[in-house]
């Protein structure tokens, strides 16, 4: 059985004696107003009505102007006009305003009656509707949430590899552990200096920290081998760079980061190995990687000379740029402040671990 409510607004009282005897036989709760002031004081008073019936002309507020408070305060309630032959004109002026819909006067029990059901079912397909929306723009904020958390799971899975692939090396080269960190530390902050997307950093990142990968390939007379190597033992370890490609590339998630660990040694003039690529043949992380390398490489300690100071490193990257180094990069390195470098290097120390992002 009906029990929506249903607010009856008309100047004339028999009329909404009327109607609200039709109403009330099919079941509908009614309540009446004698025009749109009076209509608003209920509906503000508390008042919760399924729909409202309005005369469209009345001496206090017409129906067009009690329309535009209702559809500004409550719009979820849906308006019909009732209106005479002659004023059908103003009536679909109406329904271009927000009413559901118009009924002329006079009209039969049933034509009433049909119109208040086609309204309020019309209305209860919209709640239906938002509410669908709301619980699938939960579901979807849940799902959200739920992916997030699996990406941010994934991520510390990734690094958890990182960690165990260089933890793998170390075994075996352990004087890679703290450079690997600190020439991973120099690249990203290049990059971002050259305004590089965070996913661009974390691929040329990983392939830093991993560049030396391949010298798990690598026989360990010829690795630790304290002296100059000979020829033919240099040649032997050139030949890291592919191992670290052929056996990273085989990881999903490293595979971009492997075309850096291949090129890691080319330089910018087609003298590097092992393949000789030059210019932007080579991929831009391993063109930010070498000027990051040289910058460890010089400013650490070694038993054939001590660590140089900036000025000296500043003044041999420039000498190589073209050469060894990428122009356009080189400009970026010289244009960061010194103490970055130092810093840098003072949290890979007491961190130990991959850098941040």
């Amino acid at each position: 059985m009906p029990n929506d409510r249903i607010l009856v607004v008309d100047d004339e009282e028999t009329i909404r004696e009327i109607v609200c005897s039709m109403l009330g036989g099919a079941h509908f709760q009614t309540r009446q107003a004698a025009n749109g002031i009076e209509a608003l004081s209920i509906l503000e008073s508390g008042g919760e009505f399924d729909l409202v019936l309005s005369d469209l002309m009345m001496a206090e507020m017409d129906g067009i102007a009690l329309l535009e408070r209702i559809k500004e305060r409550y719009p979820d309630v849906p308006v019909v006009m009732v209106t005479t032959v002659h004023d059908i004109s103003v009536a679909l002026q109406a329904i271009r305003n927000g009413a559901y819909d118009y009924l002329p006067k006079p009209f039969e029990r049933e034509q009433l009656l049909a119109t208040v059901r086609r309204a309020l079912e019309n209305r209860r397909l919209k709640r239906e509707n938002d509410a669908y929306r709301t619980n699938l723009e939960g579901l979807v904020a849940e799902r959200t949430q739920q992916l997030n958390s699996a990406l941010s799971k994934l991520e510390e899975s990734y690094d958890i590899t990182l960690a165990a692939l260089g933890d793998a090396l170390d075994l075996k080269d352990n004087e890679t552990e703290f450079h690997s960190r600190r020439v991973t530390a120099f690249t990203i902050a290049i990059a971002k200096k050259m305004g590089l997307s965070k996913e661009q950093i974390k691929v040329i990142a990983r392939g830093a920290f991993l560049h030396d990968f391949g010298k798990i390939a690598i026989r360990d007379d010829i690795l630790r081998k304290p002296g100059k190597l000979t020829a033919e033992e240099m040649e032997t370890m050139k030949e890291h760079c592919y191992y670290g490609y052929k056996i990273i590339s085989r990881i999903p998630f490293l595979a971009e980061a492997a075309e850096i660990i291949y090129c890691h040694q080319e330089c910018y003039d087609g003298s590097g190995y092992p393949r000789q690529l030059k210019g932007e043949e080579i991929p831009l992380g391993a063109r930010i990687f070498a000027i990051a390398d040289t910058l460890d490489a010089m400013r650490t300690d070694r038993v054939y000379r001590k660590a140089q100071g900036m000025g000296a490193v500043r003044a041999e990257i420039q000498r190589w740029s073209g050469r060894q180094f990428d122009p356009e990069i080189v400009k970026v390195f010289l244009e960061m402040p010194d103490n970055i470098w130092e810093d840098l290097r003072d949290d890979i120390d007491k961190a130990n671990k991959f850098p941040k992002l």
